[in-house]
């Protein structure tokens, strides 16, 4: 594997292979697997799991890794392309990359979306620029709309819940935030469980549906895998045998890019914060999930975070398996 980019890539087959993988090295440790091995680990966005999960993966399968980040260097790290360096940072993101990532066998890289253009966010450009600048392995920790790590681990997370893939019902929903959030665990979000062959619904209110090309994206992935995408604003609708509640918030699409306004829209549905009457049309085990961090009381209740319904933290340990299983396939260990 050269490449962990976005689930599209993969065949379910082998997707189905790396959590297969995942289960067994969490019940069958591999302790000296990747001995000897490194993994640069570069966020220019902050982090919490995906770099406690990427370092205790790397010691768990034998191997060591590294941090970096721009806070972290001694010189300043330069992002802007096409910037005069005559400020306080001494040294450029173009030189930076290329050394972090000739340390290690592979390389993480975690950016986020700028957020002023859609189109160019859709593009990955930002994140495009700087694989471009290495030749090693490399895995996306995070992109303008893409969270493969993150979708591994909640593929993993309903397989050992037992919901089924086709005939199982996903509810994506949009949550109040008092902040606009990027699209990329929303978009690949929705993407993962289309592959999965689920029937998907994305819940919002008017003015944050997902962009067409991204739904589109999932609406194909959902054909071949014998499920369905659908969007609406209506909750009890969309909440109807649902096995899964998949809550989080994401920017205006309608604004993007335009705080002031995106921000008068968002306050209007302060009442988008998922709550047992939620789940009174859902199947009666359905299960509320999260990336994480989520803002108790503002996204979620603190009685379904607390309560039997939640699989946050599962899903949080989730992510640490997934990573080792691609780490394990990377670099080098044998399946």
């Amino acid at each position: 594997m050269k490449a962990f980019n976005d689930l599209a890539d993969f065949s379910n087959e082998e997707i189905r292979s790396l959590v297969e993988l995942a289960s067994r090295l969490d019940s069958n440790p591999e302790p000296e697997a990747l001995k000897g091995k490194v993994l640069s680990l570069l966020f220019l966005s902050p982090s919490l799991r995906t770099l406690a999960s990427f370092q205790a993966a790397m010691v768990r399968l034998g191997g060591g890794s590294f941090v970096i980040s721009p806070d972290m260097s001694i010189h300043g790290l330069e992002t802007r392309p096409g910037i005069v360096m005559d400020g306080v940072a001494a040294e450029h993101i173009r030189e930076a990359v290329p050394v972090i990532a000739s340390y290690g066998d592979a390389i993480g890289i975690r950016a986020f979306a700028e957020r002023k253009d859609i189109a160019s966010d859709m593009r990955e450009k930002e994140f495009s620029s700087l694989i471009d600048l290495i030749d090693t392995p490399y895995i996306n920790m995070e992109s303008a709309m893409n969270h493969p790590c993150q979708n591994l681990a909640d593929w993993k997370t309903m397989d050992d819940l037992g919901v089924p893939a086709n005939g199982g019902k996903f509810v994506l929903s949009w949550a109040y935030h008092p902040r606009a959030l990027p699209l990329a665990v929303p978009a690949s979000t929705l993407h993962m469980a289309a592959k999965r062959g689920m029937d998907v619904t994305v819940l919002r209110p008017e003015g944050f549906e997902l962009p067409e090309a991204i739904m589109q994206k999932a609406a194909t992935a959902a054909e071949t895998a014998g499920g369905s995408v659908t969007q609406t604003d209506q909750r009890s609708e969309a909440m109807e045998d649902a096995h899964i509640i998949y809550a989080k918030s994401w920017s205006s699409t309608r604004h993007y890019g335009d705080k002031i306004n995106d921000q008068k829209l968002r306050e209007q549905h302060l009442d988008w914060c998922v709550d047992e009457p939620w789940f009174a049309n859902a199947k009666n085990d359905c299960r509320f999930m999260h990336c994480l961090p989520v803002r108790r009381g503002v996204v979620v209740a603190d009685d379904i975070l607390d309560g039997p319904r939640s699989v946050v933290i599962p899903e949080a340990r989730n992510r640490m398996l997934a990573q080792m299983a691609v780490l394990h396939q990377m670099l080098g260990g044998q399946t």
